[in-house]
């Protein structure tokens, strides 16, 4: 897995977001279209696709897609 896959999983999952905008540098409660259902989607997306458990306080504990992005990778 790496970065750009990873953000191309999201733009996929989050049907408001123009695939190509996100970016690793992206705050995510920035977004126009960022919202509590969004950060569902993004846990059930990573359970899904990489088998892992994010929390609700690792969302919390990030800013940009790219801190998301650290967080899976360590735990994997």
């Amino acid at each position: 897995m790496n970065i750009s896959e990873f953000i191309e999983k999201i733009e996929n999952e989050i049907d408001e977001i123009t695939p190509g905008t996100l970016k690793p540098d992206t705050n995510l409660r920035q977004l126009d279209v960022w919202s509590s259902m969004h950060a569902l989607i993004i846990i059930a997306l990573i359970d899904t696709e990489y088998g892992i458990t994010i929390t609700g306080e690792d969302l919390r504990n990030t800013v940009t897609i790219n801190d998301l992005f650290t967080i899976v990778k360590n735990k994997q």
